[in-house]
């Protein structure tokens, strides 16, 4: 039996429970629909706070240099604050799962680099608790760079040959510097040393701008780092450069030799650093902060930083490229680091 225009309502027994039952599904439906309006208004309004933008490592390193140009750039992109924070340990390993265990709401932003990610998985330094792939959405590539291979002022060495024939004759008693285990740089110099047939002894620490302190002051004998750090050290004779591990001599460091040149292939080693959040997060917020950062990157002055510190641009690919590249990257570390023997040291 259908309800006609003479049946009516209010004339039945049932019909103030039905006012009721449809009231409560209509109340129902409404908050439904202002829920979910309220979600997507959230993903929609990003960001509407504060964005922390953390740093795998400790402060005055490449990566916290290049890193803070960024989040100024993408603060005046995004109209919210972008709050670097270091959180420097373990080779990068601390910072990098940090994010992994973020809230995936694009609060919480990672600048990834080659050693947490492409590196210390192929190491076996420790256990990770974290999947470079698995634990995010990698967003926008950054850049890449050779390292530059230094020695102290003072050292009796001045050219690659030079360090080689010292190191050959010195077993052991030359040492070299990283921001910690499992690093790009502590890698270049392991991959070195493998390539050389010499034998240098590792000494790690959790950041860039101790590293260089005890570079200067003699406790230190070489590091290999990347030249946003090293420049001003250069540039003030503070310490030499003996080459670069590079295929093609730095622009900005026409007369460094490269590793390539001297002979030692397998000691070429190129460092790498992007965005990344952690999975999960809504791809409309991925989109949002992949569209700010290729802007940012494209800056004139970011540009112009790149090149003078000996940084290629990978801006260009984007979070479609990146797995792949990671995946690339990865494999070539495995490759260089089993046929070193470097993961059993």
């Amino acid at each position: 039996m259908g309800f006609g225009a003479g049946s009516g309502l209010s004339g039945r027994p049932g019909s103030t429970v039905m006012r009721a039952l449809l009231c409560l599904v209509a109340a129902t439906t409404l908050a439904l629909q202002a829920g979910a309006a309220g979600a997507q208004t959230a993903e929609e309004s990003w960001p509407n706070r504060a964005i922390t933008w953390v740093v795998p490592f400790g402060a005055g390193g490449v990566t916290d240099l290049v890193s803070r140009k960024i989040a100024e750039l993408l603060r005046t992109r995004l109209g919210q604050p972008v709050v670097v924070e270091n959180r420097p340990g373990a080779g990068g390993t601390i910072g990098t799962e940090f994010v992994a265990r973020a809230q995936p709401d694009g609060y919480t932003v990672l600048y990834a680099s080659g050693g947490p990610m492409t590196i210390q998985p192929n190491l076996g330094l420790a256990k990770l608790n974290y999947d470079p792939l698995k634990s995010y959405v990698h967003v926008r590539g950054v850049s890449s760079a050779n390292q530059i291979l230094v020695a102290t002022a003072a050292a009796p060495y001045s050219t690659l040959a030079e360090f080689v024939a010292y190191a050959k004759v010195n077993p052991g008693k030359v040492n070299f510097g990283s921001p910690g285990p499992g690093t790009a740089q502590h890698l270049a110099g392991e991959m070195f040393q493998a390539a050389a047939g010499i034998r240098l002894t590792h000494v790690p620490y959790k950041s860039g701008s101790s590293q260089m302190t005890d570079m200067m002051s003699g406790i230190l004998d070489v590091s290999f780092d990347y030249l946003a750090v090293l420049r001003p050290l250069i540039d003030t004779g503070k310490v030499k450069v003996l080459g670069t591990t590079g295929t093609a001599r730095l622009a900005a460091l026409p007369d460094a030799p490269t590793v390539l040149e001297a002979g030692y292939k397998d000691a070429v080693s190129v460092g790498s650093t992007w965005v990344s959040v952690p999975a999960g997060t809504d791809p409309r917020i991925v989109g949002r902060l992949s569209e700010a950062l290729a802007a940012a990157l494209a800056d004139p002055a970011i540009v112009a930083d790149l090149v003078a510190n000996g940084q290629v641009s990978i801006a260009d690919k984007g979070p479609a490229e990146m797995e792949p590249f990671i995946v690339e990257e990865t494999a070539r570390y495995k490759r260089v680091i089993e046929s070193a023997g470097i993961a059993a040291r």
